[in-house]
């Protein structure tokens, strides 16, 4: 596993220093989910392998991300749902009280809990796990922690940070971001969220939920990924019925005291704290890619084959968040088995993507799946809607707003994509993702059944109206294609 190399030094004495090289199979660098699934794979058919990873283990998801991101929505939302206790009977939830750092504490007792199945996977790796930055210095060659590591293939899976501008770090603690919020014991009674991408509109209305006041800023006219107009416009009304939202204008910060000033265009709002919610950076920027001898593009990012994970044609592999394409956690562990396959090989194969399925959980429940609204040719294609406002069993847990958009080609019929914003959204979803992975048509899911009463009826709502498009409102489902005025029917 060593070698040795002599190196010549001037000066009045030259003499020899002998430093030993490491040799590997695979080296992976970071223990993220990317990382981890890579190691899955290189371990399969190797022993001659090291993994390095730069501070914290535990992967972005279990440690800063969408674990305890969701304890925290789960608190919210149930403190939230005593809004609704009337309707459904119940009184007295006024007297209730929510106690931020109790759930505070039970986010990082769940997170830790995530996190220590993560580290587990490397913990019986010994000499082969090991702790620090590393950086290339040749196309084939590593340093960590003043060693040298040279590898036949080498997986980056570094992972990414939160982005903050430069000149809002003066402000210290005050400016919060996913790596930094669950760690609080408590949290500022008023607050701005800056970006409503997925990782702001999510937080925001759940730090509004738990009785914080919430102003929220997107430079973006468009919330949480969405492309569709009509799916965009019935989730901002629902998040605006619980706090502010101003779009459209950049924020820009200024010092009020020991407060902190946030104006967008014409609105200016004082807050404690302001949680920055605009993305994440791969971290690639200190790698030494320039050493590849391969051109990077304006981002410093090399190119990568999306179906093997290979940079170029050398035998490195890009995954996970430092590609920075699709940072979902199943996509990211997807990257790792690729790249992890594809590292313990002569030549690399091609992997065929899964549907594409993104889901924020705010509520209702926001996806997009499949092909995007914006991304279709609408000449070529057909959109069916139901909204949930009159749908039987949103009606019933008083869950009834939103609305689901499916998409389908004309000329086949065939599923296409669907953007939504409806409760218990993140199940329709997943059906959703099914039936266009599966090359299911329109006429194919109305044949299935739909129990009643359920939620996912509002997607055979939706089905039949693109059916109706389609020029099939006379193929029997089993049922009429057109409304009679019922939800168990139509």
């Amino acid at each position: 596993m060593f070698r040795f190399f002599n190196v010549c030094v001037a000066g009045s004495d030259v003499y020899s220093l002998r430093m030993a090289i490491e040799t590997y199979d695979v080296a992976i660098i970071g223990a993220g989910t990317a990382g981890l699934a890579a190691l899955r794979e290189a371990r399969r058919h190797t022993d001659r392998f090291v993994i390095i990873n730069n501070g914290l283990y535990g992967t972005t998801c279990a440690r800063v991300g969408c674990m305890p991101s969701k304890a925290l929505i789960e608190s919210a939302n149930a403190y939230h749902r005593r809004i609704d206790f009337p309707e459904l009977g119940m009184h007295g939830g006024a007297s209730l009280a929510v106690d931020i750092p109790a759930v505070l504490a039970r986010v990082r007792r769940l997170r830790d809990h995530f996190v220590a199945g993560t580290v587990a996977l490397t913990n019986d790796l010994g000499a082969r796990n090991v702790a620090g930055r590393a950086r290339f210095v040749a196309a084939d060659t590593l340093e960590v922690n003043g060693r040298r590591l040279k590898a036949k293939s080498i997986v980056i899976a570094t992972g990414s940070r939160p982005i903050v501008p430069n000149e809002w770090r003066a402000f210290g603690d005050r400016i919060l971001t996913t790596d930094t919020l669950f760690e609080r014991p408590s949290l500022p009674a008023e607050m701005a969220v800056i970006g409503m991408g997925a990782i702001g509109s999510e937080l925001a209305q759940a730090l509004s939920r738990l009785g914080i006041n919430v102003t929220a800023f997107g430079s973006a006219l468009r919330l949480a990924g969405l492309s569709d107009e009509q799916v965009n416009d019935a989730l901002l009304a629902s998040l605006r019925a619980e706090f502010a939202i101003h779009l459209g204008k950049s924020a820009t910060l200024s010092a009020k005291g020991q407060r902190i000033r946030v104006t967008a265009g014409e609105t200016s709002v004082v807050v404690d704290g302001v949680l920055a919610a605009l993305g994440r950076r791969p971290n690639i920027d200190d790698l030494g890619l320039e050493q590849l001898g391969i051109r990077l593009d304006e981002r410093g990012m090399p190119p990568v084959d999306r179906s093997t994970r290979q940079i170029g044609e050398l035998p490195i592999y890009l995954a996970g968040d430092a590609a920075s394409d699709s940072p979902v956690l199943h996509e990211a562990a997807d990257d790792g088995h690729i790249a992890g396959t594809n590292a313990t090989r002569d030549k690399s194969i091609c992997f065929k993507r899964r549907t594409p399925l993104g889901i924020v959980f705010c509520d209702p429940n926001t996806a997009v799946i499949g092909t995007p609204y914006e991304k279709l040719d609408m000449a070529n294609a057909a959109a069916g809607t139901v909204r949930f406002d009159k749908q039987g069993r949103a009606t019933i847990a008083a869950e009834n707003y939103g609305v689901l958009r499916v998409y389908a080609s004309r000329q086949d019929g065939s599923l296409l994509g669907a953007e939504l914003c409806a409760p218990r959204g993140e199940h329709l979803a997943h059906l959703l993702a099914l039936a266009i992975s599966q090359h299911l048509t329109v006429q194919d899911l109305l044949r299935m059944p739909f129990y009643h009463p359920v939620f996912e009826e509002g997607l055979r709502t939706a089905l039949r109206d693109l059916a109706a498009q389609l020029g099939a409102k006379h193929q029997s489902d089993l049922a009429y294609c057109n409304a009679v005025g019922a939800s168990a029917l139509d």
